[in-house]
């Protein structure tokens, strides 16, 4: 019986969930203007995950950068129900490198 596929559904379970945790935090901390860093992250961990050769290790490095990705896309959407009162607010963010650059860019979205 090959029980990978269901391993590896619980495992994707498991990450979507922290990503869901990652995101609030890290909007709640950092703010949105992280998501060209988080996009960043997450391909670059997608794009490692190729060349792992152990089946784990690149199925997870891959559900861990997709949830980046997802993550990136989520940041200004979080930003927003923070605003709304849906979440706590923080005004006190700590700023990214090239905040002003990255102001002027339009954030992703899915």
């Amino acid at each position: 019986m090959n029980v990978f596929g269901l391993l590896l559904g619980f495992s994707a379970l498991f990450v979507i969930g922290l990503g869901f945790i990652w995101v609030i935090r890290g909007e709640y901390f950092f703010g949105y203007l992280w998501w060209p860093y988080t996009l960043a992250l997450g391909i670059l961990l997608v794009c490692f995950s190729l060349f792992i050769p152990f089946f784990w290790g690149s199925a997870l490095m891959g559900l861990v950068g997709a949830s980046l990705v997802w993550g990136s896309t989520e940041l200004k959407v979080q930003a927003i129900r923070a605003e709304l009162g849906w979440f706590p607010f923080r005004k006190e963010k700590i700023k990214p490198p090239f905040e002003k650059m990255i102001a002027r860019w339009k954030a992703p979205t899915l």
